[in-house]
């Protein structure tokens, strides 16, 4: 959990407010089809949802027909925890945000985590910027409001898939005008074979993470692995070339 939390403070950390994820901070991850967002994203639900705080709220335009692959097993199994996740799924972009404008009406207790796994299936539905913004500030708004009624914060999550090179062009503008509200963007992608397999023993599926905060702020880079039991484990990568991982990682587990 530590090495999970940890994670997903960078951002903070990199624009120097010293807030934690969970405590009002907000982060966009970015990447191809498996590069492990999803993955990424049940694991912060599942982390969030053993911590004691509010209930955590897992948005996407899909219902999932099964869990990810590496969290079949361990806390993913916890009825308890899997009680705390609320999962909503709008199928259209209009419905989305009418779910986002009366939120704060039907949540009997302030979430710990709002996430949305997969804007950019909303954002298909269109090609303007004024859309893609009034999404956004509505995500934004809508954790800000939660942080405020719990006392503890409220983090927000949200993935995006990278686009299609005939959707280049209309990507690129909405990506601008999201990072306008979540500036921190994490990027996944699977880790190369050849330097998966130096990785544990145990390790089912491993991937690299790459964060920035726009220019001017330093980019840093990560390896997340996830065992079979849904352990996962974090090292930072250093910036010099190299065909080894890095010596220490911290584990999180939220078992």
């Amino acid at each position: 959990m530590e090495a999970l939390q940890r994670l997903l403070s960078l951002g903070a950390e990199v624009d120097g407010e010293g807030c934690a994820a969970g405590e009002g901070s907000g982060l966009l991850l970015r990447g191809e089809p498996g590069s492990g967002k999803t993955a990424l994203l049940f694991a912060v639900a599942l982390v969030a949802a053993g911590e004691g705080r509010g209930p955590v709220l897992f948005v996407a335009r899909r219902a999932l027909q099964s869990l990810p692959p590496v969290w079949k097993a361990g806390a993913a199994r916890d009825p308890l925890r899997l009680q705390k996740i609320h999962f909503l799924y709008p199928p259209s972009l209009r419905e989305l945000l009418q779910l986002l404008s009366s939120m704060h009406e039907r949540a009997a207790q302030p979430p710990s985590l709002l996430l949305l796994d997969g804007i950019d299936e909303y954002l298909a539905e269109t090609s303007g910027a004024q859309a893609c913004a009034h999404l956004a500030a509505l995500l934004v708004d809508t954790a800000a409001h939660f942080s405020g009624c719990s006392g503890s914060g409220c983090g927000l999550l949200v993935t995006m898939q990278g686009p299609a090179e005939a959707e280049l062009e209309a990507a690129a503008l909405q990506l601008a005008v999201l990072q306008r509200y979540l500036p921190t963007c994490l990027w996944l992608e699977p880790e190369p074979p050849d330097l998966a397999g130096a990785w544990p023993q145990h390790s089912e599926q491993c991937f690299r993470a790459r964060l920035s905060s726009g220019p001017g702020f330093p980019k840093q880079e990560w390896c997340l692995s996830f065992g079979h039991d849904g352990e996962m484990a974090i090292s930072q990568v250093s910036r010099q070339p190299s065909q080894h991982p890095p010596q220490k990682a911290e584990s999180s587990s939220p078992s």
